[in-house]
């Protein structure tokens, strides 16, 4: 995978950050348990060797404390305290990052901790020292755009059709992907998607990254409670099947880099 994927993709990105001659910003955009951290961690690595300052963020770093998503749930759909759609992130946080990471100086990367499902206090962030030649920005909706206000009117699935049956929740998510969102993801030089097979072979991928969870807690007697059983799980990655669904019907037409994964996430084709 590095010599077919990882390494030409560095190459293209080197290449387009030299030229630009300024912090360039690159969106990897991929479903749950796609390799996207993987990916981002490889890639930055190969930039670093080739000279150049590389920081990784990502969008789940980005996600409201717990305690402003109870507000949420309380103040705009209960659904809401659950992490993951458009309005679950601050955004303003993101936007100050992309123009801290452009200048000098040393940057507090933010670290959320989903064992507790909040944010970590700013002095246990990463310390990055700016400016970055190269941001990596990846996350599940990174460059995603909203839907049309038709396509929301029917659910997608069952926590849709119990428990959002008015669409309340879905159209808050979209109309803040449509607002704020599109302004963070328009600061993207480039757009880099993992596209999986399809929103079944998500479920799949959750399902065996929290099988591997499982079994290193038991190797180290940690607390199992932080795992989902198959239950919780499904209803977990339901919150996301919306969205993925959608992003994978539009997003490869225009994506810069698409690379199509196979069901065991191994790469079926690369368009770069």
């Amino acid at each position: 995978m590095v010599e077919r994927l990882h390494r030409p993709l560095a190459e293209k990105i080197a290449a387009e950050a030299r030229a630009a001659g300024r912090c360039w910003i690159v969106g990897v955009c991929g479903t749950q348990a796609s390799g996207k951290s993987t990916l981002c961690a490889v890639v930055a690595r190969l930039l670093e060797a080739q000279g150049l300052k590389a920081a990784v963020i990502s969008v789940d770093d980005l996600y409201l404390t717990r305690e402003e998503r109870e507000a949420l749930a309380r103040e705009v759909h209960p659904l809401l305290i659950t992490r993951g759609v458009p309005g679950t992130h601050d955004v303003a946080l993101g936007l100050r990052l992309l123009d801290d990471l452009a200048r000098p100086g040393a940057v507090r990367l933010p670290r959320f901790e989903k064992a507790r499902d909040t944010r970590k206090p700013p002095e246990q962030w990463d310390v990055f020292q700016g400016p970055a030649d190269v941001v990596l920005f990846e996350g599940w909706c990174v460059g995603a755009r909203p839907q049309d206000e038709a396509a929301l009117a029917a659910p997608v699935n069952a926590l849709e059709r119990d428990e959002d049956p008015v669409g309340a929740w879905r159209r808050y998510a979209n109309a803040q992907l449509a607002g704020p969102y599109q302004d963070l993801f328009g600061r993207l030089d480039r757009l880099v998607m993992l596209e999986a097979p399809g929103f079944e072979t998500v479920l799949a991928w959750r399902r065996e990254q929290e099988a591997k969870l499982r079994a290193r807690l038991i190797a180290e007697g940690g607390d199992l409670s932080r795992t989902l059983d198959e239950a919780a799980l499904v209803r977990f990655v339901a919150h996301y099947e919306r969205l993925t669904r959608h992003i994978l019907a539009e997003m490869p037409v225009r994506a810069h880099v698409v690379a199509r994964l196979g069901p065991a996430r191994e790469l079926v084709d690369l368009r770069i």
